[in-house]
């Protein structure tokens, strides 16, 4: 086996980063407050606790199960991404992390969603483009709100 297989156990995760025009307490928001989350992700039930245990109801009626990891006011947010499903392709158990970090002329965003299994081509594929539609909603929901 040469050095550039993956083996069973590694898996692949997907990055989506922007640069945001504002400050990362106004960006912070849009990523810890449910009514905001809804906007640009999905309906939820989030609470910014540790140990919280969460859903995100997406419009195409699947169920995320998560649960809050870490969180560092304005610099980072983390939870599980968990996705039960009978097709092993898509079922999902992966961490979502996001970390902003100040910028002169506002804040970059890194999100990282890891745990992708390399069979799970589809579900990786649909979630690259998944985050760079939520990121571009995110930013017009922080550029509305006050």
């Amino acid at each position: 086996m040469n050095s550039r297989s993956m083996n069973a156990n590694e898996t692949l995760a997907v990055v989506a980063e922007r640069e945001f025009p504002f400050p990362a307490e106004k960006l912070w928001r849009a990523l810890t407050q449910p009514h905001l989350i809804e906007e640009w992700l999905m309906k939820n039930d989030f609470k910014a606790a540790v140990g919280h245990r969460f859903n995100l109801r997406g419009d195409w009626g699947g169920v995320l199960d998560c649960e809050v990891l870490a969180i560092e006011p304005h610099r980072t947010l983390s939870y599980t991404w968990n996705f039960a499903h009978d097709d092993p392709a898509f079922a999902l158990q992966s961490v979502v992390t996001f970390t902003l970090t100040p910028t002169g002329r506002g804040t970059h965003l890194r999100m990282e969603q890891s745990g992708f299994r390399p069979e799970q081509k589809q579900a990786y594929g649909g979630a690259r483009h998944g985050w760079q539609q939520f990121l571009a909603k995110l930013e017009q929901v922080v550029a509305r709100t006050e």
